[in-house]
């Protein structure tokens, strides 16, 4: 049996309808925010990654999708959102529209790791992105847009990690001290941490090695190296957070995973220390893929990842497929008047059903219990005289004869158009 491959997985059935709750959901609240919906290639050339997402990145290092096509081009699935974003802004003219451009998407990215729970090699993020935006508003609005995203979802125990990474000159004296604190402790990290303090020492913070986290839990902080100015814009996002009442936790450990991150950056983390939502700043990420210098706000989702939380938490979807009528035959006469009625009922916006197997009138009532139709209509020789049929409300058992041409109306004054 050829089966799907590994890191992959197929969305159907209960899950499905819990998904689109989720998207339903994002495409209200994005609409209120005044963001537009972009749609990038899956796949687009390499070298957007390794100038967008950072060389130093276990993204580009180990993780990449990277394949030539037929002429001789290296391509690569997109591992992230922001950097085909990005790119579309200076190559469609997005810029010179009036700014800020905020945009939101959704799809696929691709990413060659091991799969675990909520982490799959082609997996679903939805994100946020905003260029043009100076102020740490930009950061307090795009911060705000996923709380009220969760909040609506009823997502339980999550927290707001909030830290800076500062500008490029702030990071730099960071890199000094956080190089002398390391330089003493270089024989306990693991290699890859050996590697991370050479190319971007921030990274070694990330590290989830339990002997590393140990090791560096006494490391300088970030916060302690800002200048002025990117201290008084982390204090000014602090304070319209406060103001919209969505709690934060001031965490120096949070310094995400992407090169082109500047100042602020977060994530939401629940109680279990997984990440269900994160990004930041990223001021420099336009000028890295061959624009004009723009700031630019954003963060990530990873739909899985918030999906298998609901489910844990019992979320139940208020959408439902099943019908609020079946109309089944008892010939093939009733079977053609049965189609034309569900026709004419699903046109109306009813959620109707009839019997697609030539099934007896039995099997039929049985297959329309299996899948919770509201009420049961069955069309012989003597309803097709009549112009009329029983309808049979499945949870009382009572039934009453309704006229073809006033099925509808019916139906409404049941309240369950």
């Amino acid at each position: 049996m050829i089966q799907a491959p590994k890191g992959t997985r197929d969305v159907y059935g209960v899950e499905m309808q819990l998904w689109r709750h989720v998207e339903d959901l994002i495409r209200e609240i994005t609409t209120a925010y005044r963001y537009q919906e972009i749609r990038t290639p899956i796949f687009e050339p390499t070298e957007l990654f390794l100038r967008g997402v950072g060389e130093t990145t276990d993204i580009v290092q180990k993780e990449m999708y990277t394949f030539l096509d037929k002429g001789g081009r290296s391509m690569t699935l997109r591992p992230e959102g922001t950097a085909g974003v990005a790119r579309s802004y200076i190559e469609r003219g997005i810029a010179s529209t009036p700014q800020p451009t905020k945009q939101w998407y959704l799809g696929p990215i691709f990413r060659y790791e091991q799969p675990q729970a909520g982490r799959y090699r082609q997996h679903f993020q939805f994100g946020v992105e905003v260029f043009g935006g100076t102020s740490a508003a930009t950061e307090a609005e795009v911060i705000s847009l996923g709380w009220t995203l969760l909040n609506r979802l009823g997502v339980r125990d999550v927290t707001l990690h909030l830290n800076s990474i500062g500008c490029p000159g702030c990071r730099k004296l960071y890199h000094e001290a956080l190089r002398a604190f390391i330089d003493a402790k270089m024989d306990s990290l693991c290699g890859l941490c050996r590697q991370r303090i050479e190319k971007n020492p921030l990274r070694v913070l990330d590290c989830k090695t339990p002997s590393c986290k140990e090791h560096l839990k006494d490391a300088p902080s970030v916060l302690d190296s800002l200048d002025e100015e990117c201290a008084g814009h982390f204090q000014g996002l602090q304070q319209l957070l406060k103001t919209f009442e969505i709690p934060f936790v001031i965490d120096p450990r949070v310094v995400r995973g992407l090169d082109y991150y500047t100042r602020t950056v977060f994530e939401f983390i629940t109680a279990e220390g997984l990440t269900v939502l994160g990004g930041g700043r990223y001021d420099g990420l336009i000028e890295q893929v061959g624009g004009q210098h723009t700031p630019g706000v954003g963060f990530g989702m990873g739909m899985e990842r918030l999906v298998n939380m609901l489910q844990a938490q019992q979320f139940q979807p208020t959408e439902t497929l099943s019908p609020q009528i079946f109309i089944g035959h008892a010939d093939e006469a009733g079977e053609r008047k049965a189609q034309e009625l569900v026709y004419f009922l699903r046109q109306a916006g009813v959620k109707a059903e009839g019997d697609l197997l030539n099934r007896s009138v039995k099997a039929q009532m049985k297959y329309a219990s299996k899948i919770n139709a509201a009420h049961t209509m069955i069309i012989g020789g003597n309803e097709l005289e009549n112009a009329s049929a029983n309808v049979k409300n499945m949870e009382t058992g009572e039934a009453e004869p309704v006229q073809f041409d006033n099925l509808l109306k019916f139906l409404e004054t049941k309240a369950v158009v």
